[in-house]
């Protein structure tokens, strides 16, 4: 059985939802002000790890995937200007120019990442309605109050506001910047805005609403309980996030969300944990600030990128540095060519002593001994024994290399290695993605090629596969195209091996 480490209870439990087999998945997306780095990278592809592992159990997985395009400000808690107002002063656009084109750019960076799409990607300021109604109903249960500069929630009136992820009031008054001059009418610090009003500092606010308590717009809190209830309901099964959002945003979430309803907002909540770079927090300043193109511009595959994020378990700090870029690049191109190298042997007809198309090949399987038999389904059960418990992807990796290195026939190890990648999702079967170096042709093979190529012409086949036997002996293979004769080096899976 799946187990997942919840945030909120602090241990790992068994995972069932609340309708089987349907999951409902909130994950926390992106405020679309700049690029995508490679933190935000490791937090969305462990976000698909879920997900591909939840629909391999066999669950109907319902995703939502927020895009904040108005209220995020530069702190956390309420503090600073609007994060989308900064960027199109930064760049001399309008704040729905600047939304519009960061959202497009974080999509086409999880489409390299292999990050499969949510089902819903609603945007923040389409959605204002909602998050109207949401306060409302805060007002009605005691929980909202007003004061001239925003629309407050009251966290001393939720009792469980104090226990949220094991942090007293104490230590989220702290997180919330008690210092912050803001706000100058909250009653508790750790107060948070449900309104802002277009007043003082945001009197200039580009991007503002209507609403009963004056113009404005809606903090950054409430779209994440807006959206996720209005496309999940008003209690889901997981919502997930950075381990940063522990003491402000998702306390905020619950709150409001509880508060309103009355019910449980969400069974399990999972954080991913901080990724620095050479063991130091990721800064502009310091020059170690890493987007997907500057990793694409240093000569990586963004897979690459996904396999380092496998090597480390979620929910502990990970240190990037481009020598273990290096190592990861290196191990997935291996993977790569063992994958091709099982591939060739899957479509090679012995008899015919032709290339054929795999999916419309019948294999002519080996028939498994019980020790070799017993060897397959004993690498499928550990892949999934490491799967289960809490999403544990260094050892599912361990487990792949494994099967690589085992004795079972080629077809078996090669099915078995794309079971494994339906949830690593490194692409592995993916031709445009093969990194196998370019062949250099000897003189000596090319000249078989070439005499091959004539006999055929001339319908001399037994002669032909005679030359086809001799360049195989030299450790090349040959698939006959359309456009002709294609020729790779055959590598030993033992040179391949990490």
């Amino acid at each position: 059985m799946l187990q997942l480490y919840n945030s909120l209870t602090r241990k790992n439990e068994p995972f069932e939802p609340i309708n089987p087999p349907h999951v409902s998945l909130y994950t926390c997306g992106p405020t679309v002000y700049d690029y995508p780095h490679i933190g935000h990278g490791r937090k969305y592809v462990m976000d698909d790890i879920l997900k591909r592992t939840l629909t391999a159990f066999g669950y109907e997985v319902k995703h939502v995937q927020n895009i904040t395009d108005v209220g995020h400000l530069v702190s956390d808690a309420d503090e600073g200007e609007d994060k989308l107002e900064k960027g199109a002063k930064r760049e001399k656009k309008t704040v729905w120019q600047v939304a519009k084109y960061y959202e497009d750019e974080f999509n086409k960076d999880m489409k390299k990442l292999n990050i499969l799409p949510p089902d819903y990607q609603p945007r923040a300021t389409e959605h204002i309605q909602e998050q109207i109604n949401i306060i409302h109903k805060l007002f009605e249960k005691g929980y909202a109050y007003d004061t001239p500069e925003a629309v407050y929630f009251d966290v001393t009136k939720f009792n469980k506001y104090s226990e949220l992820f094991g942090q007293s009031l104490e230590d989220k008054q702290i997180a919330s910047r008690e210092k912050v001059k803001t706000g100058e009418h909250k009653k508790h610090s750790a107060d948070f805005a449900l309104w802002f009003k277009r007043v003082g500092r945001f009197s200039d606010h580009t991007m503002h609403w209507e609403s009963p308590w004056g113009d404005g717009f809606p903090g950054w809190h409430i779209e994440c309980s807006a959206m996720s209830m209005k496309y999940l309901g008003e209690t889901i099964d997981i919502h997930t996030g950075g381990i940063d959002h522990l003491s402000i945003h998702h306390p905020n979430e619950i709150a409001q969300s509880e508060g309103a309803t009355g019910k449980q907002f969400v069974r399990f909540w999972m954080h991913y944990n901080f990724l620095t770079v050479d063991r130091t927090k990721m800064s502009k300043s310091l020059g170690n600030f890493y987007r997907i193109q500057d990793v694409e511009q240093k000569g990586f595959d963004p897979l690459d990128l996904r396999y380092f994020y496998l090597t480390a378990n979620y929910r502990t700090q990970q240190n990037f540095t481009w020598v273990a870029l290096e190592s990861a690049k290196s191990a997935r191109n291996k993977l790569m060519n063992i994958i091709n190298q099982l591939r060739s042997g899957g479509i090679y007809d012995a008899k015919n002593k032709s290339a054929m198309n795999r999916a419309t090949t019948n294999f002519k399987r080996t028939i498994l001994s019980p020790e070799k038999l017993q060897k397959t389904k004993s690498f499928q059960e550990k892949f999934s024994q490491a799967i289960e418990n809490d999403l544990n992807t260094p050892e599912a990796l361990a487990v792949v290399w494994g099967a690589v290195k085992s004795n079972i026939p080629s077809e078996d190890k090669y099915d078995l290695l794309m079971s494994f990648d339906e949830i690593l999702g490194l692409r592995l079967s993916d031709s445009r993605q093969q990194t196998a170096e370019k062949t250099v042709i000897p003189h000596e093979i090319q000249s078989l090629l070439d005499q091959r190529a004539q006999l055929r012409k001339e319908k001399k086949f037994n002669e032909a596969d005679q030359i086809r036997k001799q360049i195989e002996d030299k450790g090349y293979i040959i698939e006959d195209m359309s456009t002709g004769q294609k020729v790779r080096a055959i590598k030993s899976l033992d040179s391949l091996m990490p």
